[in-house]
C-alpha cells in the first residue's frame, strides 16, 4: 500500500482541461494495453446476411460453408462479366469506373472514421473530407489530363489553398487533438485511395494491356488462392487473416504465373490492347492505334539445356511482354496479398468484418480492391523503370503550348539536326 501511495504521489495530475483529451484517447483506443489485447483476442462481429433472397432460397439446403462458396462464386462471375463489358466499352469508360471505385472506397473508409467519432458532433468533418477528395482529384487528374492534352485543360491553384483555411476555421476548442486525428485520417485515406487510382490511370495511358493484365493477375490470384485454400487448406498463413492458408498462397502463386503468361500471349497480338491511349484532337476522342513496339512482336528464345532435356524443345517463340508478365504475376501473388493483410489488420483494429456490405459474400468495394491499389503502384514504378520511353504525343502537346518564337527556335534546331543526319536535304533550307 505504501508503494502504491508513493507511485500515485509521483504521477503528474492532469489539469481539468485535459479530461476531454483523456476521453478522446479512450475513444480512440480505450487504454494503451487493455484495448490492444482485447482487439487481438476478440472475434470479429458477424455481419448481417446480405445475400439476395433468390440465392438464399436456392441454396437453403446447403451448409453455411458451401453456401458461402456458391454465393462468392456466382458474384465473382458476375463481376468478371462486368469487367469484360467495361473493357469492351473502351478507355474512357474504364477511367470513369476507376473514378467511381475510388469515390466508393473513400466513402467506406471515411464512414468508419465518422462512426468512431460521431458522438463528438464535430462540425464539417464529412463536408471537409469530401472537399479534400475534390481538391486532390482536381490536382492529380488535372496533372494527368494536362500532360496528355494540355490545350484543353489549364491548371488552377485556389482549391488547394482554400481547403486548409476551411479546416482551420472548423477547429473547436477542447477537440483540437481529435480534429487533427481526423485530419490525418482523411489525408492518409486520400494517399491510399486517390494516389493509387491516379497511378491506375497512368498505367492505362501506357496501353490497356498494362491495365488489364495486372488487374486480372490480382483477380486470378484471389480466386485461385481461395479455391486451393477451400479444398486443400490446412496450414494457417497469418493471424490477421485466419482463413488464409499456405496451401492457398502457394497454389495461387503458380496458377497466377501460368495465367499471366497465357493472358499476355493472347493480348499481345491485338493493337487495341498494346498501343498507348492517346487523345485525338481531330476526333475529340481517345485512340489506341499504332505500330506495336518490339515488346509486342514474337521473338525466338533459346531454352536452357536443362529444360531442353525435359521438354525436348531447343527454342520457343513468345512475346517479350510475357517475360514482363512473370514479374507482374509474381508480385500480384506474393506481395499483392499483403495489401489484403493490411486491410485485415485495419478492420480488426476497428472490430469490423468488412468495409461495407456492397457486394454479398465479398463485403465492400474496398475489400475487393485492397490488393489492386498496391499492384497499381508496382506497375507504375515498373513501367517507369524498365518500359517507358519518350512520348511523342506528350512532346507535341507541350510544344504547342510554347510561345511562337520558342516554337520557331525549336523548329530550326530540329531542322538543322535532321539535315546534319542526312534525313533532310540542304535544298529544303534554301527553299
Amino acid at each position: 500500500m505504501t508503494e502504491l501511495r508513493q507511485r500515485v504521489a509521483h504521477e503528474p495530475v492532469a489539469p481539468p482541461e485535459d479530461k476531454e483529451s483523456e476521453s478522446e484517447a479512450k475513444v480512440d483506443g480505450e487504454t494503451a494495453s487493455d484495448s490492444e489485447s482485447r482487439a487481438e483476442s476478440a472475434p470479429l462481429p458477424v455481419s448481417a446476411d446480405d445475400t439476395p433472397e433468390v440465392l438464399n432460397r436456392a441454396l437453403s439446403n446447403l451448409s453455411s460453408r458451401w453456401k458461402n462458396w456458391w454465393v462468392r462464386g456466382i458474384l465473382t462471375l458476375a463481376m468478371i462479366a462486368f469487367f469484360f463489358i467495361i473493357i469492351y466499352l473502351g478507355p474512357m469508360v474504364l477511367m470513369i469506373i476507376v473514378m467511381c471505385v475510388q469515390i466508393k472506397c473513400f466513402h467506406e473508409i471515411i464512414t468508419i472514421g465518422y462512426n468512431v467519432y460521431h458522438s463528438y458532433d464535430l462540425p464539417w468533418f464529412r463536408t471537409l473530407s469530401w472537399y479534400f477528395l475534390l481538391c486532390v482529384n482536381y490536382f492529380f487528374y488535372g496533372e494527368t489530363v494536362t500532360d496528355y492534352f494540355f490545350t484543353l485543360v489549364q491548371r488552377e491553384e485556389p482549391l488547394r489553398i482554400l481547403r486548409f483555411c476551411m479546416f482551420v476555421l472548423s477547429l473547436v476548442k477542447k477537440h483540437y487533438r481529435l480534429q487533427f486525428y481526423m485530419f490525418g485520417w482523411t489525408h492518409v485515406t486520400l494517399l491510399i485511395v486517390v494516389t493509387q487510382s491516379h497511378l491506375v490511370i497512368h498505367n492505362l495511358f501506357e496501353g490497356m494491356i498494362w491495365f488489364i493484365v495486372p488487374i486480372s493477375c490480382v483477380i486470378c490470384n484471389d480466386i485461385m488462392a481461395y479455391m486451393f485454400g477451400f479444398f486443400f487448406g490446412r496450414t494457417p498463413l497469418i493471424k490477421l487473416s485466419p482463413k488464409k492458408t499456405w496451401e492457398g498462397f502457394i497454389g495461387g502463386f503458380f496458377a497466377t504465373v501460368v495465367f499471366g503468361l497465357l493472358l499476355s500471349y493472347v493480348m499481345s497480338g491485338y493493337r487495341c490492347f498494346v498501343c498507348p491511349v492517346e487523345y485525338n484532337n481531330d476526333t475529340n476522342s481517345f485512340t489506341v492505334d499504332c505500330e506495336p513496339s518490339d515488346l509486342f512482336r514474337l521473338q525466338e528464345y533459346n531454352i536452357p539445356g536443362v529444360i531442353q532435356s525435359v521438354i525436348g524443345w531447343k527454342t520457343v517463340r513468345m512475346y517479350p511482354f510475357q517475360i514482363h508478365s512473370i514479374a507482374l504475376s509474381t508480385f500480384a501473388s506474393l506481395i499483392g496479398p499483403f495489401g489484403g493483410f493490411f486491410a485485415s489488420g485495419f478492420k480488426r483494429a476497428f472490430k469490423i468484418k468488412d468495409f461495407a456490405n456492397t457486394i454479398p459474400g465479398h463485403g465492400g468495394i474496398m475489400d475487393r480492391f485492397d490488393c489492386q491499389y498496391l499492384m497499381a503502384t508496382f506497375v507504375n514504378v515498373y513501367i517507369a523503370s524498365f518500359i517507358r520511353g519518350p512520348n511523342p504525343s506528350k512532346l507535341i502537346q507541350q510544344f504547342l503550348t510554347l510561345r511562337p518564337d520558342q516554337q520557331l527556335h525549336i523548329f530550326n534546331t530540329l531542322r538543322s539536326h535532321l539535315i546534319d543526319k542526312g534525313m533532310l536535304t540542304s535544298t529544303t533550307e534554301d527553299e
